[in-house]
């Protein structure tokens, strides 16, 4: 069980041991197991009932600190028989589809369950995802997955194909995450609440084309393509520099909200802006 608030290590309890170069293991602690590690083994036994915080040694000596592991710890750690999102791309989505305790949300492509378990994690016991998914060993991996983090009460799962629609309506927001997102928007606007939250993760520029066409038919409007960028700085204060590697693209993020009405705020498509009144000159 990943127990974020906890302050003693306990039996059952999913802890992460960071040790030399950041080089971290995230187990479950049971009575008399042991984690084998390059640098030796560390008994659960000897982690049940610390503090954490608490520095310990591996039976040849290698310190490790014993920490409680962060949410981006956790779903870079999930099991995964397909790409999952980084979390540097699943923060940004969380906060820009108003994910918060007690909302619903509906998630079409649950997949190995990291998106899944974000959600699960933001909108809290009050709240539920609903995450439907085609293929069935890939529902069941993230079941699991959701399990051994005790968040899979908040999830309903559901398989079957989202051409048929979805059962929710109302709905406070709306991740798609499929192939194909710009054959679902239909079906995704009958689902979110008027003025709702839409967030898509889509890998190509052809396929963003499609979907903003899709948005637009479909009378989304305040659309949004973004692409998320990630670099870590040395923390050293005397020579302060970027690490050698960053994160860069790993996918085009793309927003709306459904309006009611046609969405006449959006900015004209290249090549049709029309100029106002006091803009226009005389020829």
């Amino acid at each position: 069980m990943w127990n974020i608030s906890g302050k003693i290590a306990q039996e059952g309890d999913m802890v992460q041991l960071v040790g030399l170069r950041h080089k971290s293991f995230i187990v479950n602690l049971k009575i008399d197991a042991e984690l084998h590690t390059h640098r030796g083994i560390v008994k659960h036994n000897n982690l049940i009932g610390l503090p954490y915080g608490s520095k310990i040694y591996s039976h040849n000596g290698a310190p490790f600190f014993l920490v409680i592991p962060s949410i981006a710890e956790v779903l870079l750690d999930l099991k995964r028989s397909t790409q999952i999102l980084y979390p540097k791309d699943i923060g940004f989505l969380l906060i820009n589809l108003g994910i918060g305790p007690g909302q619903h949300v509906v998630e079409a492509g649950t997949g190995s369950g990291g998106m899944t378990t974000a959600l699960a994690f933001a909108v809290g016991r009050e709240g539920k995802v609903t995450t439907y998914e085609q293929r069935v060993e890939f529902q069941n991996l993230a079941r699991k997955n959701l399990a051994r983090l005790g968040l899979d009460d908040s999830v309903d799962f559901k398989l079957r194909d989202i051409a048929d629609g979805f059962d929710e309506k109302n709905v406070d927001a709306f991740f798609l995450d499929v192939q194909n997102p710009y054959d679902y928007i239909e079906q995704v606007r009958e689902c979110l609440k008027p003025g709702g939250f839409f967030g898509c993760l889509v890998p190509t520029t052809n396929q963003v084309s499609r979907l903003l066409i899709a948005l637009r038919m479909n009378k989304f409007a305040f659309i949004d393509v973004v692409e998320v960028l990630l670099r870590y700085y040395k923390p050293e204060p005397e020579r302060l520099r970027p690490t050698d590697r960053m994160v860069a693209h790993t996918g085009f993020l793309v927003f709306g909200r459904p309006m009611i009405s046609d969405s006449e705020l959006e900015e004209p498509l290249e090549g049709e802006i029309e100029l106002s009144e006091s803009e226009q000159v005389d020829e």
